[in-house]
């Protein structure tokens, strides 16, 4: 089975290579930043992990399969001593206390931290252009964004600067990119992996998630990333991934699809010519395909954006210039909170803000934030429906291709309705893995609730299919 960390590894024990040439070969790629993925290296930190991996190697001592492997970090997780700005001003100089249960997990395993990536700020965009430290260049065509928010992570893993690295997914964060950059991008179903220690955007459907170039790779970091965590009451203990149970996929035997998606004005005429074209291959392999009744996408951004932005205001609350971020004085307490607050959030956090606090407000709540409650519910039981009928459901990662680096930020609007495939997988809480086949942003596999082994195994399915 394919696997960069794998081969690592392999060449690692037999001292093919040593880490901290690994690690310094790296880091001299991220360096020139023609992408702008890099907020900050982590290099003095990687150089001294990696020296000890190699003087481990030279004693003869036996190395996990994770220890020496140079990987990234989306910058809204908490390394203790390392910069964490959220790509934001606010946060511009903000160092963290502590370190992120997901991310401290990976270290425990001896894996490297090489790199802090871009990203939209505070995970509020889908384009990793909403950042002070300039839009991330999509791997293939750099006049294209790179996706957002988890941009800078899903081009440092098509650019090989990064062997994996670690997105946040709420909204399709990591998926959208990781399509955009024909790599895999997974969110595991919501509290498989611990959120401590990862800035919240919206709590109810925040997940830390994997990119990488290989299924194998997506499943060893899951696993070690996974598991109950008492700082984090929404997770749970899972069973470990085997790669012989991914490997093997005879039991797939019904696959759904969402009419809503491919009848949508809103698609592109050739991802839609080409992902019909994948149906017809799963067919020809025996499959039964079913279409399925979905809410129409622009009712799922709609509920998603409303209960996304209401949770976002909510959390971002604290961040006034008092215990963090970059405070701006003037003539007062309160007026120091609001010119603070305004010059260092970017317009679309902001933006945000303000349309989350109007949704949480007396007049509006009932009407607005409430009805969103009782249609994510009702999403929620048309997803259990559907899996009582199909094993898995197929969809398009995104209805268009990647836009020029400053269209979205000139149209809002079509940013959160690139948002139409990916949301409604988040308010279910599914498990769901972009895989980077059948059309030019990718397929989309979702399964039932704690079924991520299911994911993985279509998605090598799809891999000696399509």
């Amino acid at each position: 089975m394919d696997s960069q960390i794998l081969h690592i590894h392999q060449q690692l024990t037999n001292k093919e290579i040593s880490c901290a040439a690994l690690v310094q070969e790296k880091l001299e790629a991220l360096k020139p930043n023609t992408n702008n993925t890099v907020n900050s290296l982590l290099d003095n930190l990687a150089l001294e992990l990696a020296a000890k991996v190699d003087e481990k190697i030279a004693k003869g001592e036996p190395i996990g399969v994770l220890e020496g492997i140079p990987f990234g970090i989306k910058d809204v997780y908490m390394v203790q001593g390392t910069y964490t700005t959220a790509s934001s001003n606010l946060l511009k100089n903000y160092k963290s206390a502590y370190t992120a249960t997901a991310i401290q997990k990976l270290l425990d395993a001896g894996a490297i931290p090489i790199v802090k990536e871009n990203c939209d700020s505070f995970g509020h965009g889908s384009s990793s252009e909403n950042t002070i430290f300039g839009a991330v260049k999509n791997a293939i065509n750099p006049e294209l964004v790179g996706g957002g928010s988890s941009g800078g992570s899903a081009v440092n893993v098509a650019k090989d600067y990064t062997v994996f690295s670690i997105g946040g997914d709420t909204g399709g964060s990591i998926r959208q990119p990781a399509g955009y950059n024909h790599v895999y991008g997974l969110k595991p179903t919501y509290g498989r992996i611990s959120r401590y220690g990862l800035m919240a955007y919206a709590s109810s459907t925040d997940c830390v998630g994997p990119i990488a170039k290989t299924i194998e790779d997506i499943r060893i970091v899951l696993n070690v990333m996974s598991g109950k965590d008492a700082k984090d009451q929404t997770t749970y203990a899972s069973e470990e991934i085997k790669a012989e149970n991914i490997s093997d996929y005879s039991n797939i035997k019904s696959v759904g699809y969402f009419k809503d998606f491919v009848e949508s004005d809103a698609i592109d005429p050739k991802i839609k010519a080409d992902f019909l074209a994948a149906i017809e291959k799963i067919k020809a392999k025996g499959i039964t395909v079913k279409e399925l009744d979905f809410f129409k996408s622009d009712i799922l951004v709609s509920t998603y954006y409303t209960l996304a932005m209401a949770e976002t205001a909510s959390n971002l609350s604290r961040l006034d210039g008092s215990n963090y971020g970059n405070r701006i004085e003037d003539k007062n307490l309160k007026e120091s909170y609001a010119i603070t607050r305004s010059e260092n959030f970017s317009e679309e956090t902001k933006r945000r803000i303000v349309g989350g606090n109007q949704v949480l407000s007396q007049g509006f709540s009932d009407e607005i934030y409430l009805k969103s409650l009782a249609l994510r519910d009702a999403i929620s039981a048309n997803f259990e429906k559907d899996f009582t009928e199909v094993d898995i459901i197929l969809s398009p990662v995104t209805p268009s291709n990647p836009p020029k680096i400053g269209d979205s930020l000139k149209n809002p609007h079509a940013m959160y309705l690139s948002d139409a495939y990916t949301v409604g997988f988040s308010l279910g809480q599914l498990p769901t893995f972009t895989v980077p086949q059948g059309t030019n942003t990718g397929l989309q596999i979702t399964a039932a609730k704690n079924n991520d082994e299911l994911v993985l195994k279509f998605a090598n399915f799809l891999k000696d299919t399509i």
